[in-house]
């Protein structure tokens, strides 16, 4: 003969959360590490931190501190925030977090904890309790969400990402501090994190703009009049092209003309690939020549710029 197994209500087989699921979850944390894979030792109960007090705090096989926050009903953005205050107060390593009715909202919370880089592995779980017949009622844990190797590579993408943005905030920072001692053409912005910066030519649409990749830094005209400007931006390029041999020539040298078809701006420039962003010890020489490059550029373009019909 089998039994039916039957769902029992959480609030039947532990009527208060803290006196009676965390005392009991404390007691039997095996079975919540069978479903987690975690070999977990309990150390403390209620634990203080500062006027708070977190449910269960626990060790995993390596030592390193786990916060178990528990809610017997649907997660809620103050558990949320305590779980992170606990996490950062304690230094724990595992946070998880178990819940009756995981809102989707913080699955994907956590999803992005996960994501961040942070070096804290979170879980949300879902419990619930059955029996069969007159048996008595089972726990049941169910991982709704956790690290895996897709949370890994995805962290280590945005850890990446961060890196080259600082990178690029220290390659601007420097840029402009130099930039300021010969000219004070950008001497009004401030560096950011993105792979370019510029000002206006003092004609709207027309930018002197800098630009930095791993292989060389640039300095550039950017001609885009915005939407539905692509025959205005190619005509204003087409003008400038037609006096390419005195430009260049005031320039001292050759320029990059990139007339751009299949995109909607255009761009002349001048590409100085001595180093790259990665190259930090040949910053002082890129920076000293994407200067030089734009005070040249300028100063060869404005007459021109001037006599566009626009």
């Amino acid at each position: 003969m089998v039994g039916r197994m039957e769902q029992v209500p959480l609030r039947e087989v532990w009527k208060k959360e803290a006196k009676d699921f965390t005392s009991w979850l404390y007691e039997n944390l095996d079975v919540l590490g069978e479903e987690l894979d975690l070999e977990l030792t309990p150390t403390e109960k209620e634990k203080s931190v500062g006027s708070f007090s977190a449910d269960i705090v626990a060790e995993d096989s390596s030592g390193q501190l786990v916060l178990i926050e528990n809610q017997l009903e649907k997660t809620d953005h103050t558990h949320l925030g305590q779980i992170l205050t606990y996490i950062s107060n304690l230094d724990a390593k595992i946070a998880i977090w178990i819940s009756s009715e995981p809102r989707d909202e913080h699955i994907k919370a956590i999803e992005w904890l996960n994501e961040t880089g942070s070096g804290v592995q979170f879980y949300i779980v879902l419990v619930e309790a059955y029996k069969i017949g007159d048996s008595e009622p089972a726990p049941k844990f169910t991982i709704k969400t956790g690290p895996s190797e897709k949370t890994a590579i995805v962290s280590a993408e945005k850890k990446e990402m961060a890196e080259r943005d600082r990178l690029r905030y220290d390659f601007w920072k420097t840029f402009l501090e130099r930039s300021k001692l010969k000219t004070q053409l950008h001497s009004n912005i401030s560096p950011g994190i993105a792979n370019w910066i510029g000002i206006s030519s003092g004609v709207r649409g027309l930018g002197y703009n800098y630009a930095i990749t791993n292989k060389y830094g640039q300095a550039e005209l950017y001609i885009d009049r915005g939407k539905e400007s692509d025959e205005e931006n190619k005509r204003i390029f087409d003008e400038l092209n037609s006096h390419r041999p005195e430009i260049e020539k005031d320039f001292g040298s050759e320029l990059r003309w990139e007339r751009l078809d299949d995109r909607r701006a255009c761009r002349i420039s001048k590409r100085i690939e001595c180093a790259g962003l990665n190259d930090k010890e040949k910053w002082a020489k890129l920076q000293d020549d994407m200067i030089e490059a734009m005070i040249k550029l300028e100063a060869s373009l404005k007459k021109h710029i001037k006599l566009l019909k626009i």
